[in-house]
């Protein structure tokens, strides 16, 4: 039997903390104060919101990571399920996403560390050569945490993500100490509402901050028990950072001096409080807690950015394993256990990131980020209907409840996300995605199988292509053409039309390829009969 060598290290506590671990990162320390910009007091609504949507997509997962527990899983689904071409173009948004979150979160630990060594950064925000060279120096430092053993790796994340629970935590009941109720009666900017509360989902990093559930997903063949352990962690990592940040984002709210806010407006306050927590901390006159929560912003985000440079190496190392990728990428080193090669491109990808001028501050690219992540979500749910179709037997320790409607209310909710990303946003990545269909499609080695993978990927088109006029015609950052809400309705309809297209035109025999897979996927069609 051929194994591909990760080695079985991680429990339900190192792959819970590894979520929370992604999540207690940049994310806390910016996304109150960038959410209240968009809608206010209201901006709770918005938290509630992005949990309920990223657990529906989680417990999606959670099912065919049981089911399959696979490294870079978010990439290998697609491809096991309607081929090379839909995996291809998944493995490019993958990319996309995680290779850039690592240098997001470097950027934060550079902007906070500001406060300490000037030198790191312009007034716009921006690094200096020797901001760049703290950057890189940081990376270089995750990669060799990851290099060691994925034993090393989890070991270090179980002692950071410790500590980055206390800080919160600190905060949350400081904060509620100089409450003023009267602030959440202080409307939000225009246009407010519910446009404000669902531009704030991507717009403001509140679904970034949630993303690192995913963790699970791609760690699922380096856990001792997958099966149990990978669901698990999924539920309890979203459900407490979900009750952190709700109480961070009112915390923060209500301590925002009353003179401050009444000068400047919510959408104003970024200009006072540029390192949110601390400025308002030393508005308020806490010594302690600046210095506490300045140590905190080094620590959190470059914990969630070791996470993600160690993520990011297990989907490359998944794409090189569906073929997309030289074969280098998809080895793993026998005596760690660890895809070095892929951990090497992923160094390299992450430290490009940053040299972008409008890429080299934190709310510059987390828009970008947050939607190229969903983008590698949308599938899943396909996926998932597509092996309930095929492979009814097959062996699901976790089976979500009431699939019918969850798992196509689960595209649905990753498609409001990219529609509300906006115009801006989506106008960058949808053309790269459209062209990287296009590109394999037409170019790619002609196998036997090619046709065939075409045409399990036209759905996926057609979604690319909808998607993006809507989005250029619609309310948020469109022309206006189509208004609100017919602009949502319509993306709704087309996103449940394309779910069940995909998950009619999957493989009728979907493609496990690992050994292990394959004599309980054959004896499962056997079963029915597929093959005949």
């Amino acid at each position: 039997m051929v194994k591909h060598g990760l080695k079985k290290g991680l429990g339900l506590v190192d792959l819970t903390l590894l979520g929370i671990g992604s999540m207690i990162g940049s994310g806390w320390l910016y996304a109150a104060l960038t959410s209240a910009g968009y809608a206010g007091a209201q901006t709770g609504w918005a938290w509630i919101l992005g949990a309920i949507i990223v657990l529906l997509i989680g417990l999606v997962f959670a099912e065919l990571s049981a089911a399959l527990p696979r490294a870079g899983g978010f990439v290998r689904y697609p491809n096991y399920s309607h081929g090379n071409v839909v995996g291809f173009v998944i493995g490019v948004s993958s990319l996309l996403a995680y290779t850039s979150t690592a240098g997001v979160e470097v950027e934060a630990v550079r902007q906070y560390a500001v406060y300490w060594w000037p030198a790191l950064g312009h007034t716009d925000g921006s690094p200096t050569a020797a901001g760049f060279a703290v950057q890189i120096g940081l990376l270089v430092v995750f990669f060799l945490l990851n290099y060691w053993s994925v034993k090393v790796f989890g070991r270090v994340n179980t002692i950071v993500t410790a500590f980055k629970f206390i800080v919160p935590l600190l905060t949350i009941v400081t904060l509620f100490m100089y409450f003023h109720g009267a602030n959440l009666d202080v409307p939000p900017p225009p246009p407010g509402g519910t446009h404000g509360i669902f531009s704030s989902l991507t717009g403001a990093g509140i679904v970034f901050a949630y993303l690192g559930f995913r963790q699970a997903v791609d760690f699922a063949s380096e856990a001792k028990n997958p099966q149990r352990d990978v669901p698990l962690s999924i539920m309890i990592a979203i459900g407490l950072s979900f009750v952190i940040y709700l109480l961070l984002q009112y915390a923060f709210l209500g301590a925002v001096p009353s003179e401050a806010l009444s000068a400047h407006g919510w959408d104003g306050l970024k200009q006072v409080l540029q390192s949110p927590y601390a400025d308002l901390a030393r508005s308020l006159g806490i010594t302690w807690l600046i210095n506490l929560i300045l140590v905190d912003a080094v620590i959190s985000p470059a914990g969630t950015g070791n996470i993600y440079l160690a993520g990011a190496s297990r989907v490359l190392f998944a794409w090189a394993r569906n073929g997309h990728l030289f074969k280098v990428f998809g080895k793993v080193d026998e005596k760690s256990g660890v895809p070095r090669g892929a951990l090497w491109l992923s160094l390299v990808l992450a430290i490009a990131w940053t040299l972008p001028s409008e890429f080299q501050v934190w709310g510059g690219l987390i828009g970008a980020v947050t939607s190229a992540t969903v983008f590698t979500y949308l599938p899943g749910p396909i996926s998932a209907g597509a092996f309930r179709r095929h492979l009814p037997h097959l062996h699901r320790p976790f089976r979500l409840p009431l699939f019918n409607l969850l798992s196509p209310l689960a595209f649905v909710a990753s498609t409001m996300l990219v529609y509300w990303s906006g115009w801006s946003v989506n106008i960058i990545l949808l053309p790269i995605l459209i062209v990287a269909w296009v590109l394999y499609a037409l170019f790619a080695k002609k196998g036997q199988h090619h046709q065939r993978d075409v045409g399990c990927a036209w759905w996926l088109l057609v979604y690319y292509i909808a998607m993006m006029v809507i989005s250029g015609l619609g309310t948020f950052g469109g022309t206006g053409l189509i208004s609100s809400p017919w602009d949502m309705i319509l993306s709704a309809v087309i996103s449940l039309v394309c779910y069940y297209w995909g998950v009619g035109a999957s493989l009728a025999v979907p493609e496990i390829t690992e050994e292990e897979d394959e004599t309980l996927v054959t004896e499962h069609i056997n079963q029915e009969g597929y093959a005949q």
